[in-house]
This record gives C-alpha cells, sequence and structure tokens, in this order.
C-alpha cells in the first residue's frame, strides 16, 4: 500500500502489541514497538515517528509521563500521541489532555474505530509537516539574493519573493500578502513581465517555457536588459525545476544575477583578442625578421658585430616573452566593456580589409543592400565590430576544409537596425552546434564551459557583445551548399533598436 508513514507502538504489555501490529501491519505503516516508557523515548528520538500510540498503564514510567517529556523535547514535541488506555474516567482523559496527549482509544480495541483514528492523525500530521516545510522554504527565499518564483503550467506567477520582485518590478510586499497558491496569480505571465524590462536570450531556448530545457538539444536561458544610455547592461540566468503537485504542474524558478561573471569573461575575451590581432602578429613578424636576419648574415659579420647582433635577437626574443607575459595577465576588469560607443557602417569596409591583412583569405568580398547604410552608425563600439569580425572571419578560414574560404559580408537594412551578415562556403554544422553556439561562457552548476567542441568560446562572447546591446544572433547552414550563414542584427544610433521576442 502507498502509507509508509511510521507509527511507534509503546506498550508493556506484549499480547496489546502484537494485537496493533495485526491491525495496522495491512494497512501499509512502518511500525515500531518499545516495551516501556525510557525505551519508547529513545525509539521516538532516532524515528521521530508521524504518530506515537501511547499505552497510559505501565510500570515505572507511565503513559502521562512520558507524553510529559516528548512535549518538553523540541524535536518531538508536535508529534501527535494517541492514548491507549482501559480508562474511561473524566479526570484519566483531562490529564491526558494536560500532558499533551492528542486523541484517546480504549481497550479493548474497536478495530475500525482505531484504524479511523490513526488514518486521520497520520495525515493531519503529514499536512503539518508539509506546512512546517513550506514556512522554512518561504523564510529561506525571502532572505535570499536570489529571486524566487513559483509559476503555474500556464505561466501564472503564483509566488514572488522580494529579490524577484525587484528583478521583474513588481510591487513590494510582505510574506503573508505574497501569492503564494494557485488561483492567486499575479497579473500577467512570467514572459510577459519579464519582456517588459528584457530579452529573452537565446531565443531558441525559450520556446518551450516554463518547461525545463533539455539539457542535451537547448542552452541554459538568459534574460538580458541592454545598454543604455543611463544604464549598464544587465543579465539574469534562469534556471527552472518542475515541482510536485498533486493539482497541477508547477515550476520553480530561480532568477540569478550573473552580470559580473558574464561581463569579465567578454572583458577577459576582448582583451585577449586586441593582444592577439594587435600586438601578438607584430612581434612575432618583427622577431622572425631578425632571425632570418640572424641566420643569413652570420657568416657575413665580424665576431663583434655578429655579437651585438646576437644580443639584439636574444634581447627581442626576451622582450615579445615578457611583453605578452604582461598583456596576458593585466588586470582588465576596470576598463570600459568593449561594446560601450557606436560604429560607422562605412568603417567595416576597412576593418575587413585590415583584418585580411593578417588572415589573408583570397576570396573576400563586402556589399550594402538597402538604403544609405554606408551614412549610417550602430550603437555599438568600432573595437567591438572589429573583434566581431575578426571571429567570424578567422572562424571562416579556420574550419573550411583547406582554409581557403569564400567569404561575403552584406550589410541589410532591417526594422530599427542592420543586419550583418557572414556567409562561407565552409563546413555544415550538426543542428546542436547551431543551438549551442551562442552560449555565454557562464553557467556555474552544471560546469559546462561554453566552448562548442571545434567552434572556440569566440562565438559566445560575439553574442554577449550584441546582446548587451540589444542586438540578436541567429545561425544556420547554406540551403543546397555547404557553409554557414552567421546574422547579427544591430540597432541603428538613433532609432528604437527593440524588436519583438
Amino acid at each position: 500500500m502507498a502509507n509508509k508513514s511510521t507509527i511507534l507502538v509503546v506498550d508493556d504489555d506484549a499480547t496489546a502489541r502484537d494485537t496493533l501490529e495485526g491491525l495496522l501491519l495491512r494497512e501499509g505503516y512502518n511500525l515500531a514497538f518499545a516495551s516501556n516508557g525510557p525505551q519508547g523515548l529513545g525509539k521516538a528520538a532516532e524515528l521521530t515517528p508521524d504518530v506515537i500510540l501511547l499505552d497510559v498503564m505501565m510500570p515505572g514510567m507511565d503513559g502521562f509521563e512520558v507524553c510529559q517529556r516528548l512535549r518538553d523535547d523540541p524535536l518531538l514535541a508536535q508529534v501527535p500521541v494517541i492514548m491507549v488506555t482501559a480508562l474511561d474516567d473524566r479526570d484519566s482523559r483531562l490529564r491526558g489532555i494536560e500532558t499533551g496527549a492528542d486523541d484517546f482509544i480504549s481497550k479493548p480495541f474497536d478495530r475500525a474505530e482505531l484504524r479511523a483514528r490513526v488514518r486521520t492523525v497520520t495525515r493531519l500530521n503529514r499536512y503539518r509537516r508539509l506546512l512546517q516545510e513550506r514556512a522554512r522554504f518561504e523564510w529561506v527565499v525571502e532572505q535570499a539574493d536570489d529571486g524566487y518564483l513559483i509559476v503555474s503550467e500556464k505561466d501564472e506567477v503564483l509566488y514572488a519573493n522580494p529579490q524577484a520582485r525587484l528583478y521583474f518590478g513588481l510591487p513590494s510586499t510582505s510574506p503573508a500578502q505574497a501569492p503564494a497558491v494557485p488561483g492567486e496569480p499575479i497579473s500577467g505571465s512570467f514572459l510577459e513581465l519579464a519582456r517588459q524590462q528584457y530579452r529573452c536570450e537565446p531565443q531558441e531556448a525559450w520556446a518551450t517555457w516554463p518547461a525545463p530545457p533539455d539539457d542535451t538539444l537547448q542552452p541554459p536561458r538568459y534574460l538580458v536588459r541592454p545598454k543604455s544610455s543611463t544604464a549598464t547592461e544587465f543579465w539574469l540566468q534562469i534556471d527552472v525545476m518542475e515541482m510536485a503537485s498533486q493539482a497541477e504542474r508547477t515550476y520553480l524558478v530561480h532568477a540569478r544575477d550573473v552580470t559580473a561573471s558574464v561581463v569579465n569573461q567578454l572583458n577577459v575575451w576582448t582583451f585577449q583578442g586586441l593582444v592577439n590581432h594587435k600586438l601578438r602578429t607584430p612581434l612575432t613578424m618583427a622577431v622572425g625578421y631578425l632571425d632570418i636576419l640572424a641566420e643569413d648574415l652570420k657568416e657575413h659579420l665580424d665576431a663583434e658585430t655578429a655579437s651585438f647582433f646576437g644580443m639584439v635577437h636574444e634581447n627581442a626574443l626576451h622582450l615579445q616573452d615578457r611583453v605578452l607575459d604582461i598583456l596576458n595577465y593585466m588586470d582588465f576588469s576596470r576598463r570600459a566593456s568593449a561594446g560601450v560607443g557606436r560604429c560607422a557602417l562605412a568603417e567595416i569596409p576597412a576593418l575587413v580589409a585590415e583584418i585580411n591583412d593578417s588572415l589573408e583569405i583570397e576570396s573576400l568580398n563586402v556589399s550594402y543592400q538597402g538604403g544609405e547604410l554606408d551614412k549610417a552608425d550602430v550603437t555599438i563600439s568600432r573595437r567591438a565590430v572589429e573583434l566581431i569580425l575578426w571571429e567570424l572571419l578567422e572562424n571562416a578560414k579556420k574550419f573550411h576544409p583547406h582554409e581557403s574560404p569564400e567569404v561575403e559580408v552584406k550589410i541589410t537594412s532591417i526594422s530599427g537596425g542592420v543586419r550583418l551578415q557572414v556567409c562561407d562556403d565552409g563546413l555544415t554544422l550538426s543542428p546542436d552546434q547551431l543551438i549551442k553556439m551562442w552560449t555565454p561562457y557562464y553557467q556555474a552548476e552544471s560546469g559546462f564551459s561554453g566552448q562548442v567542441p571545434g567552434m572556440g568560446l569566440g562565438l559566445s562572447m560575439v553574442a554577449t557583445l550584441v546582446w548587451q546591446v540589444g542586438g540578436a544572433c541567429r545561425a544556420y547552414n547554406r540551403e543546397g551548399a555547404p557553409g554557414v550563414v552567421v546574422e547579427l542584427d544591430l540597432p541603428l544610433e538613433g532609432a528604437d533598436g527593440k524588436r519583438g521576442e
């Protein structure tokens, strides 16, 4: 049977214990027995039973004293006690009530009455424990630094703790006033409340809301409030867990501020990209030329000049190591984010050409489609655009089977912004790679690194740069041909770049 409540029988009469075992065992209870008062107190402390059936007339420590001691123990004070007695006088029952008994049953037992009383008391005790657990849960989440909400299968918000109310602009309220049961929803669904302030990213992961994501197919969910003229970007990671409920399916939503972690990771990646692009290549070329000169001139120099040139060469190598070491470990967290500022679209051809001086992609074309886009600005810095283009073009070459792709960069006008497309004829990606490629690096619980095998961390950082200014990212395989199309939607300066989800 389904009933697994634990019942402790305390009675000095072995026949009475056997009788109770025969009556209750078939009901599916877990039964435990004690033959005297001290033994009963020890068993109660060990098991914390759901109900104690306590005989009154026992030698030494009688049932009244056992009940009183139970009520004096903080850990056992709430355990229901049914006193079993042959006494039916009023004074004995009053004394039992004074010591804390919850109910009485008389010997000889009426089988139906015994089962009914035990069943009723165990159900009431189970309900009481659920209320206590809920009270503890509410106390914990009311004090929590993270946001917690309970939503229904229809996405109604049934409960929101103070931090969640702050995140989603809900009125402050006391715990007693906070809706926490079905039938008393906060106005508006969770997604409606979220979209009033945030962008849901990656958008594919929110298609199945409020169901928990399938970790094998979907990246984690984020709510992103883009940068504005008066505020920096803000990131919430949203985790959801299905809750057991007899009435309907409900979900516990955990909203965690991961802004510092995402921005810090972005800064680290941005800095490393600048080092690689701006300093590593020139330093490597300079040292490489010295290597060639050292090899070619060593037979044509006198000893003194050769020694001097060797010192120059050695110190150049030492300087290269020191500079790269310092730059790689310098604290970049105090610098402004790469996305702040704006970039003229007319600069993109020059940026592409500058990047290609290092990448040496043979077939690379830039085109504008629609309007006078070469005279417009997007609300993202030139440095950020440079980093994005470097990442996309480098990937196009690196993952081409022969490292000789044909790449086209297209800039197209869309409502409220522009669409930057980078198309190549390299590899075709799996659906799993296309879904996960924009996942931000930070996800502490599961340890996911954000790096899809063979794709690199950079694409997730591209998404971070784009999302934090209110843009959108998507990628898909070329139709009827190998290769990938990466699309980035960026808001125009002075235009309302907010688009529907």
